[in-house]
């Protein structure tokens, strides 16, 4: 047999399980313990789109350089799903091990020599501890994770604490819970003493960094960013983003009668909950709904209604594999030119990309103050990897002083002060943006008609061609006004040659890759945060000889827009393109770049 891997706090776990038997909850207590033990951690929960029956995956990334994104490769393989224990045993990396329920022999096939076999009989050990079925199938996952704890040599009493956090409110399951993982623990303990050489051991690097979804950070934003009305139609990945905001709601958003000051409100379809938010923009609530790439594609008419009729909306998309229904749990960045040019006729929607869940929460509390600043529809660009999975990041803050800005809004008194014609569309400041009224402000003045046919300055119908081109120039002018309020990107430069580019999720894999490619080759990076693109991107773009794009989708859809909106050469940029529905991994990047520079080849491919 070949070497063994032997790491201490840097090693991939891949759990493969079935949907639907509570393994989750148990790979979940695996990765907070390392956690909670000081290790940073990062973990995918990979899941099929029934609801019970098929292959799930719970990967989980244990790195003390704090690398949290997916390296790529397993060297520890729990193997508890006999669908997938053949192709997860030849995925396994050499000298890794493989964890298996021994209850059954394991077939000849499994004859691997670079591997290392661990059996544990987590039917038998279930069975005989536990009558009632479903007891013995959610023990056996504990099971399975006590053993780890042995093999891994940690520290057990981590585990019994976070058992004892986790059931507070139910403080009679917290016993057989932790008798379950000394079921595990002692089995291995016994049977496999000295075997495995992956080890997690205390340390105290993760600080103050909390542990938190992408979709619950941004329905918290959503409650401190002062939204009071949601309008939505469920569809995955994008749902819990509205129950997270329904359950922060209910802690803060709850008055001293027990009144709530909130509105959720689920609508018929898509079309229907953008409508809702449309609306309630327009009487001067802040509003939002949350979709993804279906849902984008259906509120596209009321989007290009919003740009024209200028009415402040955000709208969370949660981006997912398409086209069609596609993958509706899996991961990619498929929507950006969607979302960007969303509506027909010329139209332009800002576009912010998030990469972790602190960002969620800060780029939601700026996007509603950027769609009433601008009022225009500002799209959250989030994707299922970021917004469903649990992600370490660096605690969320929030300012008691911070101040909405809510824009050009005019009062009564700034009606009856003023001495020329108000017009809602008159652009009087040069910045392209008008002064707006909600309705009610006056009983006189301040009146308007919303439309979403060709208008003039004073919201008056026309067929003038050469008004409608007033009109859309100073939209234009408008969105120049944007590239200053917007996100800027964030440059990683020594004035290199070449330089990588990247954006939301891929951001995780792609500063691991670059530490590797960065001892062969000088490169800078930078990490775009929102569109339209401010200067700082152009300047980056036009510096360096070569950009290599790290996309999560077929059609490098941000090259597209690059070269669209900044005439930069299609030649310059060199895609690395992901699409299958998985979260890039840093070996994927550094392999593709690495072999650019050894070959330069025309495209790099898909990884696999």
């Amino acid at each position: 047999m070949s070497n063994k891997i032997k790491a201490c706090n840097d090693f991939v776990i891949r759990f493969a399980n079935v949907n639907g038997s509570g393994s989750a909850s148990a790979n979940q207590l695996f990765s907070k313990v390392v956690f909670r033990s000081g290790v940073p951690v990062s973990a995918k929960n990979i899941f099929p789109s029934n609801i019970q029956g098929l292959p799930t995956w719970f990967e989980v990334r244990i790195s003390e350089n704090g690398y949290l994104g997916r390296r790529g490769g397993y060297d520890f393989v729990v193997a508890v799903n006999g669908q997938t224990m053949w192709k997860d045993y030849q995925e396994l990396e050499p000298g890794g091990y493989f964890f298996y329920d021994s209850s059954k022999q394991l077939p000849d096939t499994y004859h691997r020599d670079d591997v290392t076999h661990l059996g544990v009989p987590l039917t038998d050990i279930a069975n005989s501890h536990y009558t009632e079925p479903r007891l013995r199938q959610i023990f056996k996952n504990i099971i399975y994770v006590g053993a780890l704890a042995y093999l891994f040599d940690m520290d057990f009493s981590v585990f019994e604490d976070s058992i004892a956090r986790q059931f507070s409110k139910k403080e009679k399951l917290i016993a057989p819970n932790i008798q379950a993982l000394k079921l595990g623990f002692d089995y291995a303990q016994m049977y496999h003493q000295g075997v495995c050489q992956l080890q997690i051991h205390r340390r105290d690097l993760n600080g103050d960094q909390i542990m938190m979804e992408g979709n619950d950070a941004a329905g918290l934003g959503a409650v401190f960013a002062g939204a009071t009305v949601a309008g939505w139609y469920p569809i995955t990945p994008s749902t819990s983003v509205v129950e997270a905001f329904e359950k922060h709601c209910k802690k803060y958003r709850v008055d001293d009668s027990g009144k709530n000051k909130f509105a959720i409100l689920q609508a018929e379809d898509e079309l229907a909950a953008i409508g809702m938010v449309i609306g309630a923009s327009w009487n001067g609530a802040r509003a939002f709904t949350a979709t993804s790439g279906p849902g984008v594609s259906l509120m596209s008419e009321f989007l290009g209604l919003a740009y024209f009729a200028e009415i402040p909306v955000v709208l969370m998309d949660i981006q997912r594999a398409g086209p069609s229904t596609g993958m509706p749990t899996r991961t990619q960045q498929s929507d950006v030119l969607s979302a960007a040019y969303a509506s027909h006729g010329d139209t332009k929607h800002v576009l912010l990309f998030p990469s972790d869940p602190k960002e969620c929460f800060e780029f939601t509390v700026q996007a509603f103050d950027l769609a009433e600043s601008l009022q225009t529809p500002v799209i959250l660009m989030s994707d299922l990897d970021l917004g469903m999975n649990v992600h370490q990041c660096d605690p969320i803050d929030w300012n008691d002083c911070y101040r909405y800005q809510r824009g050009k809004v005019l009062s009564a008194q700034d009606l009856d002060d003023m001495t020329e014609r108000w017009g809602r569309y008159l652009d009087i400041d040069g910045d392209g943006v008008p002064y707006r009224t909600l309705p009610g402000t006056h009983p006189e003045k301040g009146a308007f008609f919303t439309r979403g046919s060709s208008h003039d300055e004073y919201a008056t119908y026309t067929e003038d061609g050469s008004v409608y081109a007033r009109g859309m120039k100073r939209l234009l002018l408008k969105w120049q006004t944007a590239k200053q309020k917007v996100p800027s990107a964030a440059i990683k430069t020594m004035g290199h040659h070449d330089g990588m580019v990247y954006y939301g999720t891929s951001a995780y894999a792609a500063k691991e890759a670059l530490v590797h490619i960065q001892r062969i080759h000088a490169i800078d990076s930078m990490c775009l945060k929102s569109f339209p693109f401010g200067s700082e991107v152009s300047e980056f773009l036009a510096s360096h000889q070569r950009i290599f794009l790290v996309e999560q989708n077929r059609d490098a859809q941000m090259k597209t827009l690059l070269v669209n909106e900044l005439g930069v050469s299609p030649d310059k940029i060199i895609s690395v393109l992901n699409y299958d529905g998985m979260p890039v991994t840093a070996q994927f990047i550094r392999d593709q770049v690495t072999t650019y520079f050894a070959s330069t080849p025309h495209a790099l491919g898909n990884q696999s």
